[in-house]
């Protein structure tokens, strides 16, 4: 694996764990639609159809990711020159630096994608009815993929990233991160574990996630821009190692 792809990973995972809060305030009510049922039964029971509604979410991420790479796959065989390379590397770059500017709330023009998003999500969102009311983990499971096609524009961004991968499986790796990032505090709400989601609350952690993804698309963009000076940090780092 790429080591920028392991970044752009790590980065799509702490966009998912910071943003999570965003999430959780999403999702949280359809949890309690897809758990309410099982509340007066047993732990085990609200647990499995919890982790149900969550993977179907997750799965609708990766499979999203996945058609994004195989867009931009596509226009790279079309393309079929070197500088493409180059230039998905800068879209990858840029997209992490939308992440950061989305977590610090300096990009209201995420709002206009998931309003543009609004369109597609009135043909999927009635499809969630087929699954109600949610009394087993399998309808769970069915109502986790259908909600996951929400409008989100954090989404939105990180499918950039995925397309700029051009590689399928590198792109449904990259949506899995997200997913699972979102996981902990989605996870919280339905199970009521504020302790959890007071972290992701904090002011600081967001401020610090968003610095860690922006400068990971700084050092990206220097990379494509400044190419001979990666490498020659490269050689550096493995001599003295």
């Amino acid at each position: 694996m790429d080591g920028y792809l392991q970044l752009t990973v790590v980065a799509a995972f702490l966009a998912g764990l910071s943003g999570g809060l965003h999430c959780a305030a999403m999702c949280g009510p359809l949890i309690g639609i897809a758990c309410g049922p099982c509340r007066k039964g047993l732990e085990r029971s609200w647990l499995a159809q919890s982790l149900a509604y969550n993977a179907g979410r997750i799965a609708s991420y990766v499979t999203a990711g996945v058609l994004a790479a195989s867009l931009g796959a596509a226009g790279l065989a079309l393309r079929g020159a070197p500088a493409t390379q180059h230039a998905t590397l800068v879209v990858m770059s840029a997209s992490l630096i939308l992440m950061a500017a989305y977590l610090a709330g300096l990009a209201p023009f995420a709002r206009a994608v998931e309003r543009a998003g609004t369109l597609a999500w009135r043909h999927i969102g009635p499809r969630a009815n087929r699954f109600l009311p949610v009394n087993t983990p399998a309808r769970a499971f069915g109502l986790g993929i259908v909600f996951g096609w929400l409008p989100c524009g954090l989404v939105y961004v990180t499918l950039v990233a995925a397309l700029a991968t051009a590689d399928p499986w590198q792109g449904g790796l990259i949506m899995a991160a997200f997913g699972l990032g979102t996981l902990p505090n989605v996870l919280a709400i339905s199970a009521w574990f504020k302790a959890i989601t007071a972290v992701a609350k904090k002011p600081a952690a967001r401020a610090l996630f968003a610095l860690v993804i922006a400068t990971l698309g700084v050092l990206g963009l220097l990379k494509a821009v400044y190419p001979a000076v990666f490498t020659a940090a490269g050689e550096w780092c493995r001599t003295i190692l």
